[in-house]
């Protein structure tokens, strides 16, 4: 399995995120969370990274999550018909060197050393071995990883062939589901979206016993041959993210696009599943029926400004 843009050591962009409401009826007080600013990791170096907010809030506040995303708060406690947040970040992603993931260990000894937490990293990951709220472990999900996760693989080569089954097997379907999907049913149609193909391979993973998160952030995209790029049409994305043992750490896979993550992937947040890492949630006071407008823009920086390192971040988990 390779990359989407398998020759690319490493990718600078700028990204404008923006999320529009429109209100038919006066909203009286909003307070809302989000979470769409990157962060340093193994993998990622964010240069800069601005949030506007209008109207402007009352109060706001940035801080950690448990997991280490970055999430600002804020409250807007004066009548309002719109709300408008535009995010516009400047980073750099690096690829992972296929090198640094030889020797990774079996699958099924790694989850026999997760499970007794035989080093503190393996100890820490354990906690995404467990249930959460959307994604619930099962001996069907794990009968149906067993079919592909064949004894003998490695965990990177079980979970290239996983991605792989998952994405032929299940078909792209983005009226399948909603936001509201259980993985559980998205399992049974064998279809959905991007939230629909990460939940379901997590579910795979830990019902083996092995550490897997949920991934949001943004896909470059590409558009077709001697047509020019469009503003604002590229997307959130989500993906998985697997531990793979001391030494190696985390990496990346997306059964949506049956790839192991380059870098035309850009991780923002990760989390158990998607309701701890949603990039907007909020309650409101009013407003009626709304309307919701996304757009987001993912634009190459061609010529790099300069020589740029990963940053030596640890990740959290």
């Amino acid at each position: 399995m390779t990359t989407l843009n398998s020759t690319t050591t490493q990718a600078e962009y700028r990204i404008v995120h923006r999320t529009s409401y429109q209100y038919s009826e006066p909203v009286a007080l909003c307070q809302n969370q989000l979470r769409m600013r990157p962060r340093n990791l193994p993998h990622l170096t964010c240069h800069s990274c601005d949030v506007e907010i209008t109207p402007k809030p009352t109060s706001a506040d940035t801080h950690p999550d448990y997991y280490g995303n970055v999430v600002d708060s804020f409250s807007i406690e004066a009548l309002h018909s719109s709300l408008e947040v535009v995010v516009r970040s400047h980073l750099t992603v690096f690829a992972t060197d296929d090198a640094s993931l030889a020797g990774a260990a079996d699958w099924s000894l790694l989850a026999e050393r997760v499970r007794r937490g035989d080093a503190p990293e393996d100890w820490r990951a354990r906690e995404f071995t467990f249930d959460s709220a959307r994604i619930p472990t099962s001996e069907k999900f794990a009968q149906y990883a067993r079919q592909i996760m064949l004894p003998g693989m490695s965990i990177i080569d079980a979970v290239d062939a996983l991605t792989s089954h998952i994405h032929k097997d299940f078909r792209y379907d983005g009226t399948a589901t909603d936001v509201n999907t259980s993985t559980v049913s998205a399992f049974e149609m064998k279809a959905g979206v991007c939230q629909d193909f990460a939940h379901v391979q997590i579910a795979c993973l830990r019902s083996l016993g092995l550490p897997a998160r949920y991934v949001s952030g943004y896909l470059r995209t590409f558009p077709p041959p001697g047509k020019p790029r469009l503003i604002g049409c590229d997307e959130s994305h989500a993906w998985i993210s697997v531990y793979a043992g001391v030494g190696i750490g985390w990496v990346d896979f997306d059964p949506t696009n049956a790839v192991r993550t380059g870098t035309d992937h850009i991780p923002i947040c990760h989390g158990r599943d998607y309701d701890d890492i949603s990039p907007m949630r909020g309650i409101v006071l009013g407003g009626g029926s709304t309307t919701l407008k996304v757009s987001v823009d993912v634009a190459p920086v061609e010529k790099l400004s300069q020589d740029i390192v990963p940053s030596q971040v640890q990740t959290q988990g």
